[in-house]
């Protein structure tokens, strides 16, 4: 038996609702964000988990405190965790990138493993960073249970990579906002996806 990472993207952002990038931007959770984790919080109440983690984003970091309240355990917040470094993308919509940047969005959107952003990081970093972290918190907890609540971006990286995709096809991976995903991590980075993208708590929220 490995460690089953219950793996959590964080609840809405009012960039998340107007579809603007949000990156390494500290953007707080919207009150439907709180509702949402708030949501995960009762659905997972029940399970007993070794520790909690989040990036240290706040809108990681306290969709993953309203999820822990019920166990009456810490945080743990590590950067690594954080969303893509989308650089000056930030703030932006996706319209609004094509217009400002027309060629590196080509690239970005075609090849994104290897094409770094202006003043950001490529999907390869990425990748690197939040599996070599879920890798190390999978060693700390061995058979054992951790929730960890992390990004969009950085969640479908770590899955794919996981899962032996093409990391230039990871927007194929749907991750929606407090979606709860659970992978069995084992060693040499050998992994189960047990669940993905379920929303099932949400009820419409």
């Amino acid at each position: 038996m490995g460690c089953k990472i219950y793996l959590v993207r964080h609840g809405e952002t009012i960039w998340n609702h107007a579809l603007r990038y949000q990156g390494h931007a500290d953007i707080p959770l919207n009150e439907r964000g709180k509702r949402q984790a708030e949501a995960l919080a009762e659905r997972l109440k029940g399970e007993e988990f070794a520790a909690f983690y989040a990036s240290d984003l706040q809108r990681a970091l306290d969709t993953a405190r309203i999820v822990a309240r019920p166990h009456g355990k810490e945080v743990i917040p590590l950067a690594s965790l954080r969303e893509i470094n989308f650089g000056a993308w930030e703030g932006l919509t996706r319209e609004e990138i094509k217009k400002r940047f027309p060629e590196v969005a080509e690239r970005w959107w075609q090849a994104p493993y290897h094409t770094r952003l202006p003043g950001g990081e490529t999907l390869a970093e990425v990748a690197a960073r939040a599996v070599g972290t879920l890798k190390e918190i999978a060693e700390r907890h061995p058979e054992s249970k951790v929730l960890v609540v992390s990004h969009g971006g950085t969640i479908r990286a770590a899955i794919g990579y996981l899962l032996r995709m093409d990391l230039n096809q990871y927007w194929r991976l749907r991750q929606d906002n407090a979606a709860l995903n659970i992978i069995e991590l084992f060693e040499e980075e050998k992994a189960i996806l047990m669940l993905f993208n379920d929303t099932s708590h949400l009820n419409g929220i």
